[in-house]
């Protein structure tokens, strides 16, 4: 009995140009520059970007400087999927009127966690919905970060932020981290996957692999901050590796319904190896309830993403 070969998408050379140039004004360690670097040296110089408000934009386009080397345009937080959506469309309008040569572009969506699961999800569910050929990527450093480390929906049980400070009457954020995967995969958009800087084969090739399926596609970007998560400069990659391995933030695609974790790990780290270097979460370190519960949490999740994966 033959077996259907499976498609495997050319992962594009890297080279040595930047497409995001040195020079900006990020933090030092700054994981979501990190990736945002190796994202578009996946993508290449045909992309046309639409960036929210955020970390990203303001580090890279102070007046009247910028270090894009590809076109870009600063949109605000709430619309930046609906930017996107209109760019894609008027690329195809001008297509179909030769106005413009029939080669691929790229169209990219790019956001903070706010900017993706709080401001901007309304407009990032319609342009998913409506099946726009893009890429939409979360930079996820799970807070708002540029304005002074206040909480998103994206900011994990137990972590302290400005607006969900550790005290006498709360231990910090009093909710779980909102699944962003599991809303894009509830509107049945061909292509959802997490990346993370840290595992930097594993981002090369969802990025490649989304920039060639057809239609909407979603990625997630863990993306460490070590001013907001209280550690040092020099800890990004390792925390990044810690998120993986302790299963915090697992490494996995969803190509058409089905899933499949690209990052297997045998045997979780307890996640006291990854809470425990941070700032944000060293007021819980004495709550074995609260741990167990994100460890709980945590180990259940893993379970029944490896359960789907295996029946794909």
């Amino acid at each position: 009995m033959e077996t259907k070969k499976k498609k495997v998408f050319p992962v594009r050379k890297l080279d040595a140009e930047e497409y995001f140039a040195p020079g900006h004004r990020a933090c030092e360690g700054c994981g979501e520059v990190l990736a945002l670097r190796l994202i578009h040296k996946a993508l290449g110089p045909n992309v046309i970007v639409a960036s929210a408000t955020g970390c990203m934009e303001i580090i890279s386009s102070p007046f009247p400087y910028t270090s894009w080397e590809v076109p870009w345009i600063h949109v605000a937080f709430e619309n930046t999927a609906a930017v996107a959506g209109g760019i894609e469309a008027g690329l195809k309008v001008l297509q179909r009127k030769a106005k413009r040569e029939k080669k691929k572009i790229v169209v990219v969506a790019m956001a903070g966690d706010g900017g993706t699961a709080d401001i901007g999800l309304q407009a990032l569910s319609g342009a998913m919905e409506r099946g726009h050929d893009f890429i939409f990527i979360c930079y996820d450093n799970e807070a708002y970060m540029n304005t002074g480390v206040q909480r998103s929906s994206l900011t994990p049980l137990g972590a302290s932020t400005t607006t969900s400070p550790a005290g006498a009457c709360q231990h910090g954020q009093t909710v779980w981290k909102k699944n962003m995967m599991a809303i894009a995969a509830a509107h049945y958009i061909p292509y959802i996957a997490t990346v993370s800087p840290s595992y930097p084969m594993d981002l090369v090739e969802k990025v490649t692999k989304a920039a060639n399926i057809k239609g909407p596609a979603y990625i997630h970007a863990l993306s460490v901050c070590p001013p907001g998560w209280g550690i040092s400069s020099s800890e990004t990659v390792k925390l990044g590796r810690l998120a993986v391995e302790t299963g915090v933030f697992p490494l996995y695609e969803i190509e058409k319904g089905k899933y499949r974790v690209t990052v297997n790990v045998e045997k979780l780290k307890p996640v006291e190896a990854y809470l425990q270097p941070q700032a944000r979460f060293r007021h819980i370190q004495s709550d074995l309830d609260l741990i167990a519960r994100i460890s709980y949490r945590v180990q259940t999740y893993w379970e029944r993403l490896k359960a789907k994966a295996a029946r794909a």
